[in-house]
């Protein structure tokens, strides 16, 4: 009987054909572009679709990006144990959205950059683009590995589908079409993967909600459960989550995801237009709201099936992130072929990930590493090289997944990784954003303090978790399971020892990781700088700045584009590899 535990069905034939042909289906999409845009083999096309992508499709793919198979998973089961609090990450969307389209997206469209990091070297120095180059390469090689990992564990023990198999196809099929097709690939096979993963939560929440007689008795039942008290005004910074720790520590977190993460810079500077790179992001926006609130959601119905018996209690799953798997196995097994569209809507948000991932560390690579040292190479040359770097990148991920099963819960572990190393990087481009008196040295000395303490704090609430007190994990009982485990109660996994530091310090919420990188960034950054001279000597081109203007957008569809910027001038060939970044901004600056 469904909610009363035991042992569940594993897949059927139908639910593997469901499943493969639908992973299939979205990998040929990106097949389908990689072979219809053949003859354009420039660089340019390959990892920013030739700019000339529209808004719609750009919207769908950043939400795709971060929506992944850990969200997929992970969302549900924050609801089903800590409430809908979660929702309120609504209102950090929608911070987000606004200061990302209105303050960095003009600053980084009118440049015409393909990295991220080309505005570090342009601002401050070549070092500092290099070393900010290779904090987002390590940070998305073991964010990525969470991804693969995570869902294909969870999975594999509740479905039987086998792990490393599956570890292998995923990182083969992203291999495929981002080494074929480039961005425009990636893009349209997320907009496929996207409705695929809200199908998946759609199905759940239809089947729960047949189940328990409709919507409204999933409702009661969570409010009952204490599962709708999202509104928590503790100011306590220890505090897991509470309406503070979400609005301000997740808005900041989530602005160094969009604003500077390559993965999604490269996606709206890939616009036609900057109204279309503005639109994509408000776009995205609502793609956000409607994902959190369909997994969340997702969680109330768990909830609601397992209030009297609870499977991880209980002993019938092994973790947390088991749960949803489980459920999707004990409600809808009886229908062949939805399991199948479930676990492919979780893979659906993996590929969208890995496949993002790829080809955001390829153009890094390329254009931080590689060209301003090997200015010789032909267009042709390049091309070859960006496919080369999306086999190795994706080599690469598969096997970090296996250093990603050390992380913990998969949802604070992949939010975690962005608020130790995004919150200093966020930091530095601000100071050079908004401050004109900050300069190379104030600027790399600020970034190297920022990580050095959110390593320390994030590293150090890993290996010393956090107490209940301060987690808040909501009641769960297994008075009404079939055959009530005899077990003991499962441990936190907290080591006997715990220093003094681990209950205040390393206690600190995991969403103000993102904040305390940022400010201490901004403030050292501006204290060293005002005490080494400020930028008196150096002329600075005011492109690289925030202007008042680009937080209106005087047109829907401004007709400006991109600046067709290259680096493989002829002129270029005979400057220095320090000369580059100079001899950039200079004609940066004469175009525009």
């Amino acid at each position: 009987m469904v909610g009363t535990g035991g042992p569940v069905d594993t897949f059927s034939v139908w639910d593997y054909v469901v499943f493969a042909g639908t992973i299939l289906a979205a990998a040929g999409i990106g097949l389908f572009q990689a072979i219809r845009g053949r003859k354009e083999t420039s660089s340019e096309e390959f990892l920013l679709g030739g700019r000339q992508m529209t808004a719609v499709p750009v919207a769908m793919s950043l939400t795709a990006s971060f929506m992944s198979g850990i969200t997929v998973i992970g969302t549900p089961t924050e609801a089903y144990r800590f409430g809908s609090a979660f929702w309120l990450f609504g209102f950090s969307y929608a911070i987000m959205s606004v200061v990302t389209a209105e303050l960095f997206v003009p600053l980084f469209y009118r440049l015409g950059i393909t990295s991220t990091y080309e505005y570090l070297g342009l601002r401050f120095s070549r070092p500092i683009r290099i070393i900010g180059t290779s904090m987002y390469i390590s940070q998305t090689v073991l964010y990525t590995g969470l991804v693969i990992y995570a869902p294909a564990l969870a999975l594999n023990q509740i479905t039987g589908l086998n792990l490393w198999g599956v570890l292998v196809a995923t990182g083969a099929v992203c291999i495929l079409y981002c080494t074929l097709g480039g961005l425009k690939a990636v893009i349209w096979t997320d907009v496929v993967q996207m409705v695929i993963m809200l199908s998946g939560f759609v199905a759940v929440i239809a089947r729960g909600a047949v189940l328990q007689g409709g919507l409204t008795k999933i409702w009661e039942d969570a409010g009952e459960g204490g599962r709708l008290e999202a509104f928590d005004f503790d100011p306590d910074p220890l505090k897991r989550h509470t309406f503070w720790t979400i609005v301000v520590g997740g808005s900041i977190m989530w602005v160094s995801i969009y604003a500077i993460n390559q993965s999604q810079v490269q996606r709206y500077i890939s616009c036609k237009t900057l109204g279309h790179a503005k639109t994509s992001l408000y776009l995205n926006m609502i793609g956000l709201w409607l994902t959190v609130s369909l997994a969340v959601f997702s969680g109330l119905t768990m909830y609601s099936i397992y209030k009297k018996c609870d499977p991880l209690l209980n002993g019938d799953i092994s973790t947390p992130d088991q749960l949803l798997p489980y459920l999707v196995m004990d409600i809808l097994a009886i229908y062949p072929g939805i399991p199948g569209l479930f676990v492919a809507a979780a893979y659906s948000g993996t590929l969208s990930t890995v496949s993002s991932s790829i080809n955001a560390l390829v153009a890094v690579t390329v254009e931080d590493f590689i060209l301003p040292v090997c200015k010789n190479l032909t267009e042709k040359q390049v091309t070859w090289m960006n496919m080369g770097l999306s086999v190795f990148f994706g080599v690469v991920c598969i096997g970090m997944a296996g250093v990603a099963s050390l992380m913990g819960s998969v949802l604070q572990a992949a939010l975690s990784i962005f608020g130790m190393i995004s919150g200093p990087l966020l930091g530095l481009y601000l100071l050079g954003m908004l401050f004109r008196t900050t300069n190379s040295v104030g600027g790399l000395l600020g970034m190297i303090i920022g990580l050095v303490l959110t390593l320390w704090v994030g590293i150090g609430g890993q290996v010393y978790p956090p107490s209940e007190e301060k987690t808040i994990p909501l009641p769960v009982t297994t008075v009404g399971c079939f055959n009530a485990s005899t077990m003991a109660p499962l441990t936190t996994g907290q080591p006997d020892f715990r220093p003094a530091l681990a209950d205040s310090w390393y206690s600190l919420s995991y969403l103000y990781l993102c904040p305390l990188g940022t400010l201490t960034t901004m403030v050292f950054g501006l204290l060293v700088s005002m005490a080494t001279g400020g930028c008196k000597q150096e002329k600075l081109n005011s492109d690289l700045f925030v202007r008042s203007k680009d937080l209106i957008c005087f047109s829907f569809f401004n007709k400006s584009k991109v600046s067709d910027v290259t680096e493989k001038d002829s002129t270029e060939f005979h400057i220095s590899a320090d000369d580059f970044d100079l001899k950039r901004q200079v004609e940066k600056s004469t175009k525009l």
